[in-house]
């Protein structure tokens, strides 16, 4: 399956505890880190909910 770069580009201070915690589960703790998912349809789901924190690298 075809996989994901997630990079983390603003902080979670002051987001939502539900929105620190989809940051976790996505392996983010640090602004620009970046990760390497499997893309399925619970990761897109979790990249709309914090969309706003984050950015999809190709």
């Amino acid at each position: 399956m075809a996989t994901l770069k997630i990079k983390q580009i603003k902080s979670k201070i002051g987001a939502p505890i539900d929105q620190k915690r989809t940051l976790e589960a996505l392996g983010l703790h640090k602004i620009s880190q970046v990760v390497e998912r499997e893309d399925t349809p619970s990761l897109r789901g979790m990249i709309r909910k914090v969309h706003h924190l984050v950015t999809v690298v190709e």
